[in-house]
């Protein structure tokens, strides 16, 4: 990558993710359902224009922020070994994820998203978030699974995760009495034994 495309990318990130602050922070101050594009698009100091070449609804800039840190859990995965357990590997990068989200100074993001947890204008864009993703985990899941089916049961653990995951956030948004790692390691142990692929031999006999 040249340095040009290199700042290029840099510059729209950076516009992606104000935008995203943005409608995080109009949203908690006016409710989801008042807050426009126009006034994101204000607020983030850009054209309506502009925004429409981010994001295709308000809704998607709110959600951004849980694309990128669920793109991220992903590329943990992808670095894990691949001998290793499917739900322990998903475990463990979901843990590291978690781990550097709280060594991030801005992670404000998380008082904010929880004052707008239950908000039932929201919720199945929160469902569609963890949704644009399953196909991707289970993409890579399915080269680490032996037995039948590693196509079908890649789908359902990827399922079954990302799931998990939502209800370790929304539980933690609900009752935060720690740190967000700990309801998150907490409710990976529990889910893991309704993994029907926790070990790459597990179908095996």
């Amino acid at each position: 990558m040249s340095e040009s495309t290199g700042l290029r990318e840099r510059k729209k990130a950076a516009t992606r993710l104000a935008l995203h602050e943005a409608a995080l922070r109009l949203a908690v101050e006016q409710g989801p359902e008042r807050v426009t594009v126009e006034a994101i698009a204000d607020a983030a100091n850009v054209s309506r224009r502009t925004f429409s070449n981010y994001f295709s609804s308000k809704e998607e800039a709110l959600f951004h922020g849980d694309t990128v840190r669920l793109r991220r859990m992903l590329e943990l995965l992808r670095e894990r070994p691949t001998d290793e357990p499917p739900w322990t590997a998903l475990s463990r990068a979901a843990l590291h994820q978690a781990g550097e989200m709280f060594e991030d100074p801005t992670v404000s993001w998380l008082t904010r998203r929880r004052k707008l947890h239950g908000h039932p204008g929201l919720l199945a864009h929160q469902v569609a978030a963890y949704g644009a993703i399953e196909r991707e985990l289970a993409s890579e899941l399915a080269h680490r699974l032996d037995g039948p089916d590693p196509a079908l049961r890649s789908r359902i653990l990827a399922a079954a995760f990302l799931a998990t995951l939502r209800v370790a956030v929304q539980y933690w948004f609900e009752q935060p009495d720690g740190p967000l790692v700990d309801t998150l390691r907490a409710t990976l142990a529990l889910a893991a034994p309704a993994a029907a692929t926790e070990g790459r031999t597990s179908t095996r006999r």
